[in-house]
């Protein structure tokens, strides 16, 4: 069974140029651009957390025909600083095989998962956050500066990780200032203008 593409098309904004993108599974974009052009932005109206008037569609569905939660649990998005609202950080997700697996090779430590979000290094809840949206299974992952707080050697445990998802369907659209990692992750680059 083919997965299907996510498709997005956004009119021009007073600050911004018009434009399209196409990101079909087993592939990575590399969304980049100048600081304040609305990246970050961007991938929140493409999880349908904030309003926009562009058009998004999964395959044949767009985006307005799915219940938000359904949509958000196919086409997650991952903040630099992921939300944390529980007490402990396994009280977030739950922990099966697949999550194990995922810590250790986040190299987390899954005593991690009695910690208090806030007991956790800004790395810490980095990578607890992916493993979070990771263990959903998504179609689609939209990452804003997934390795940003990390140190050389964990951030290339987090993107062999990401390479492996990529492998098995999942596509990516990434916001990184990490040249290193889009020339290893990226099959693409989608660059935002300033008008």
């Amino acid at each position: 069974m083919t997965k299907p593409s996510l498709k997005g098309s956004f009119p021009p904004t007073s600050t911004v140029d018009a434009m399209e993108f196409e990101l079909a599974a087993h592939s990575c974009l590399v969304l980049t651009g100048p600081s304040g052009v609305g990246k970050t932005t961007l991938l929140r109206k493409i999880a349908d957390l904030d309003p926009h008037d562009g058009v998004i569609s999964l395959g044949p569905i767009k985006q307005g025909d799915l219940p938000a939660p359904e949509w958000r649990r196919r086409v997650m998005y991952v903040a630099s600083n992921s939300g944390w609202w529980a007490g402990r950080v396994r009280d977030h997700f739950s922990v099966d095989d697949n999550t194990l697996v995922l810590i250790d090779a986040f190299a987390v430590g899954r005593d991690k998962l009695d910690a208090s979000p806030s007991h956790l290094s800004t790395g810490e809840r980095q990578r607890m956050a992916l493993v979070r949206a990771l263990s959903l299974q998504p179609d689609f992952l939209l990452l804003d500066e997934p390795t940003s707080a990390l140190d050389h050697e964990t951030a290339l445990k987090v993107k062999a990780v990401l390479a492996d998802r990529k492998r098995s369907g999942c596509g990516l659209l990434v916001v990184t200032h990490d040249s290193a990692q889009a020339e290893r992750l990226s099959d693409g680059m989608l660059r935002m203008r300033a008008r």
